[in-house]
């Protein structure tokens, strides 16, 4: 858990510092350029959802979000075992409490306020640092459940639902010298000594 607080932490504190710093030196109608067009600074107040879709759905998106956040708190994060998926889990709550936190406290108000976006890609949507961390706390969790079919535990997902551990004090020599010996026993017969 302290991993995951770390990782929201560190991800809630730039996200917040660079809408600071975009609201303080960013002009919308004049957008910055760098590396040759390859990244810009473009000041936007987005209502909606990614792509600006859903613009007139602002409460639904803030309800969501605060029930998205209730359900990372609740279910999700007590039951990470896992460092990579605690870096996932750290990731997601700090895109989702960053711009959480712009629909809560920005203009028009609360649950209609406007999320920051100002970094631009060619041929793509213009997004924040909140963003960026739930971004990459989808690949990770793709990664992990998908890829590499590891639960928020750290066991490894068999194909019919069991788990098995990847790491960890019961994994090793020891816990296949413990599996052995007690094969063992159970094979021997009752009268056997």
């Amino acid at each position: 858990m302290v991993v995951a607080f770390n990782i929201a932490a560190v991800g809630l504190a730039a996200d917040f510092c660079t809408k600071v710093a975009a609201l303080a030196w960013l002009d919308p109608a004049h957008p910055i350029r760098l590396l040759g067009g390859l990244v810009t600074l473009r000041l936007l107040r987005n209502p909606g959802a990614a792509f600006s879709m859903g613009e007139n759905a602002t409460p639904l998106f803030t309800v969501f979000a605060i029930a998205a956040l209730i359900g990372v708190f609740g279910w999700m994060l007590p039951r990470v075992r896992h460092k990579g998926w605690a870096v996932a889990t750290g990731l997601l709550i700090a895109g989702i409490a960053g711009n959480l936190i712009d629909r809560l406290s920005r203009e028009p108000g609360p649950f209609y306020g406007q999320v920051i976006d100002f970094i631009e890609l060619p041929y793509f949507a213009v997004f924040n640092v909140a963003d960026m961390c739930i971004t990459g706390a989808a690949v990770l969790i793709i990664w992990f459940s998908v890829v590499k079919q590891i639960g928020l535990n750290g066991k490894r997902m068999a194909a019919k639902g069991e788990a098995e551990p990847v790491s960890g004090p019961e994994s090793g020599a020891g816990a296949a010298e413990e599996v052995d010996e007690s094969a063992r026993e159970e094979a021997r017969e009752p009268g056997d000594a």
